[in-house]
């Protein structure tokens, strides 16, 4: 390979270049987009224009935590998917009172939605991250530490969301704390 024969900062840019090359662009435009694995994808809102791409992208749903008050919200995001053939479901959380029923109803979308690529988001990815964080700990037996990786890269929950978290991994006898 030529890479060899060149003096080793030039061949160690040359292998940064080519990888650089090979990886595709982020076709989501959303702040704070976090690809959990191939299949499942947390954010924060997603452009009109990104949502109505999404199917090109391969998703086959969208599960959207914020209430449509939210200023941000796109307000015809469900038409958007279902011209699509994607599937919405919509499970409001306010932001300051995030319950167990909710995580319930995110967990419950998130199983029946297990064989296909999913997006979860809200406003800027913290009610999606931490819940996402709760399935994959609480339903999907991943060690908390390793899937809390994806909410430390956005936030670090506190006040209403640090206490649900927390008490949900101590109902579950899970030995986490979230930093």
């Amino acid at each position: 390979m030529i890479a060899n024969s060149l003096p080793s900062k030039v061949a160690a840019a040359v292998s940064v270049i080519a990888f650089i090359t090979c990886v595709p662009a982020q076709a989501l435009v959303a702040p704070n987009v976090v690809v959990i694995e191939p299949n499942l994808v947390t954010s924060g809102q997603p452009t009109a224009a990104s949502l109505s791409a999404l199917a090109k992208e391969g998703f086959e749903a969208v599960i959207y935590l914020a209430p449509l008050s939210v200023p941000d919200a796109v307000k015809n995001e469900a038409e958007l998917l279902a011209t699509q053939g994607i599937e919405f479901v919509h499970i409001p959380i306010p932001f300051g009172a995030p319950t167990e029923a909710h995580f319930e109803q995110v967990s419950a979308a998130l199983s029946r939605l297990k064989n296909k690529k999913v997006l979860v988001h809200c406003q800027v990815n913290m009610r999606a991250s931490t819940m996402v964080f709760l399935y994959r700990v609480l339903r999907r037996n991943e060690t908390a530490f390793t899937a809390y990786d994806a909410v430390a890269q956005i936030w670090s929950p506190q006040g209403p969301w640090k206490e649900l978290a927390q008490g949900l991994l101590r109902k579950h006898k899970v030995a986490f704390d979230l930093y």
